[in-house]
């Protein structure tokens, strides 16, 4: 059995550009940083044997529903100069960052011109049934793909998400202050959902079900009857589903029908048939033994172009990691 980490390399990036202050270069330098920080860090602690990186394409999301995402098109739009200036020079250093990790080392790269990175980890996931994977995010979009074969690590916290619950870097249970209790793992189920009810307002997805309530009283179904009631799919499902609502604009809604969109934009088993041919066959042709020569040299070189001195300390820990192959038995069929 392998045990496979995945990296969702431009979560990982991005959000590191907002956690540090600097000029465009210290805060490049700075997310460079932590994202390879992160990497050895989740190599060491979690044990893993090869290395799969996922990158993001143009989201064929965005030709699906038309809102997908378009407020952070609108929020570029606001962008000052020197801002715009900012974006263009981590853009380019991802760029450089992404042709490093695919031309100079034997880590798995999933990419795909229509594809985002969560498809492509869904898809790893799925074809490899029987590895364990540990996938490296933040992001709680990935909490529908936790199963007892993989695992969510975020590297910041040095924690790792679990079907039994939530554990620091010394494998004790994480403890809530406000409740004084262990930490619960995520359902699943429930995850995805609630987010398919809820929407998802980052991603510019608008709510099913505006406004509906988590848990019920004894006058209004709430999102948890319904739920409850999925496999039965009775009244309290129904009652839900066929709920009607108006938005701002007049137009009419049924909920079932809100919901369905939803769901192929955020169930990551739910997409087009065409999207999940283009997983499968991505994966596919990904999916190779590689045997690249001088990885450390070459990563030594990339430490140099953006000055990551302590890195450069540790390139035979990095040459290791972003070394070891694809493993040749390492894909099997459902």
């Amino acid at each position: 059995m392998n045990k496979f980490l995945i990296v969702d390399a431009s979560h990982l990036f991005y959000r590191a550009r907002y956690a540090v202050r600097g000029t465009a270069d210290e805060k490049i330098g700075m997310a460079l940083h932590i994202l390879f920080t992160s990497l050895s860090k989740s190599w060491r602690t979690q044990k893993t044997n090869h290395i799969v990186f996922a990158f993001d394409g143009h989201s064929w999301r965005k030709d699906e529903y038309k809102p997908y995402k378009a407020n952070r098109s609108a929020k570029r739009a606001k962008e000052t100069p020197a801002q715009v200036a900012e974006g263009k020079l981590f853009f380019e250093a991802f760029d450089i960052f992404q042709d490093f990790i695919k031309t100079r080392t034997n880590c798995t790269v999933l990419e795909d011109s229509i594809l985002e990175a969560d498809d492509l980890i869904a898809g790893f996931i799925q074809s490899h049934p029987f590895d364990e994977h540990v996938i490296v995010s933040r992001d709680g979009d990935f909490e529908q793909l936790m199963a007892p074969n993989v695992v969510i690590y975020n590297g910041i916290a040095d924690t790792t998400t679990t079907m039994a619950g939530v554990f620091d870097y010394k494998g004790k249970p994480v403890i809530e202050k406000r409740t004084g209790l262990m930490k619960a793992a995520p359902n699943p189920e429930w995850s995805v959902f609630e987010k398919c009810m809820r929407g998802c307002s980052s991603d510019n997805i608008f709510s099913a079900y505006p406004g509906i309530r988590e848990k019920g009283t004894k006058k209004k179904l709430g999102l948890e009857d319904a739920f409850e009631d999925r496999h039965k799919q009775g009244f309290d499902w129904s009652s839900v589903m066929h709920h009607h609502w108006t938005d701002p604009q007049g137009t009419e809604h049924k909920v079932f029908d809100d919901y369905q969109r939803n769901k192929i934009l955020v169930d990551l088993t739910a997409q087009p048939d065409r999207i999940k041919t283009a997983i499968f066959e991505t994966i596919d042709k990904s999916c190779v033994p590689l045997n690249r020569p001088q990885i450390g040299l070459y990563f030594l070189k990339f430490c140099g172009k953006y000055e990551l001195t302590r890195l450069s300390d540790q390139a035979n820990t990095f040459s290791q990691l972003l070394s070891a192959a694809y493993p040749n038995h390492g894909r099997k069929t459902v």
